[in-house]
């Protein structure tokens, strides 16, 4: 009788130990992940704290507005400093371009290296890929006089028709695509689809989880580019808004409750697409790196 007990209170050790890890396992990760997350939005509230101090308050080393009290009218403030709704505009208007000319021609590239079948195919893809070594400012001067013979410079065109190629968003869709069996290609074909419907009606559809990826990524980085948009303009109602709120920069000193005001503002755009694509953005990097 002993024995039974003695073997019924091991196995019950046994079994509550893996229960304890798990518990206590979980428990860190979680204290981990939100201590994690605090340092992320630890930065954002001290911008949406000092968009509503005034000038004399932000560096009195305190997080809340002090004796100025809360000034809110700040907001209204950027449009009178800046034309922030024409730069708003220049931003959104270039950046939706190229989001859609990157995301048409690296679809277009990747169903050719990744269904199509032509010599030197899988030569010329490696030395596409080759081009994202290359750093981007050695390619800075290049380009620049490219954009000089055409004419495009201080132009829209120089900044959007640049960016309408990559290589990055070539090789994700490509490794995405090779994910899709190729027996729905050949059930097309037999039914008389040419390799333009092939692409348009059964590909394209199967790959919206990494067409999303790359709208996500290349938003953000197109939304967001600086040196290139300040190296190309010359007129300031063409100017985006990253180089726009380098008028908060005088030599007088720097705005910084408006800069911040409007950099709260600023990055609308990119909380709205990240919050409403966030779900396809892990799903699409899986499914790209699935096969290679």
């Amino acid at each position: 009788m002993s024995t039974s007990n003695t073997n019924t209170s091991i196995k019950s050790n046994y079994g509550t130990v893996p229960k304890l890890k798990r518990f206590f396992g979980a428990w860190g990760l979680h204290i981990v992940l939100l201590a994690f997350s605090f340092t992320l939005v630890l930065p954002f509230t001290w911008m949406i704290l000092t968009s509503v101090k005034t000038l004399g308050d932000v560096g009195v080393g305190s997080w809340l507005p002090g004796e100025g009290g809360w000034h809110f009218d700040n907001y209204i403030k950027v449009f009178d400093k800046i034309p922030f709704a024409r730069f708003y505009w220049n931003s959104i208007f270039i950046t939706a371009w190229v989001v859609f000319l990157q995301v048409f021609t690296s679809a277009l590239a990747a169903f050719s290296f990744s269904r199509l079948q032509w010599p030197g195919r899988d030569k010329m893809f490696i030395l596409y890929l080759a081009t994202m070594m290359v750093p981007g400012l050695v390619l800075m001067i290049p380009n620049y006089y490219v954009m000089v013979y055409l004419g495009w410079v201080n132009t829209m065109y120089g900044l959007i028709i640049p960016a309408a190629f990559t290589a990055f968003g070539t090789f994700l869709l490509r490794q995405f695509m090779l994910t899709i069996p190729t027996s729905l290609d050949e059930a097309a074909e037999i039914d008389g689809a040419s390799k333009w419907r092939v692409f348009w009606d059964v590909i394209l559809p199967l790959s919206r989880p990494g067409l999303i990826t790359l709208v996500i990524f290349t938003f953000i980085g197109t939304y967001q580019s600086f040196f290139w948009p300040l190296v190309m303009l010359r007129s300031e109602h063409k100017y985006t808004l990253p180089i726009g709120l380098l008028f908060f920069q005088s030599s007088s000193g720097q705005e910084t409750n408006l800069l911040m005001a409007a950099v709260a503002m600023s990055i609308i755009p990119l909380i709205i697409v990240f919050v409403l694509l966030q779900k396809y953005l892990v799903r699409g990097i899986q499914l790209g790196a699935v096969k290679g």
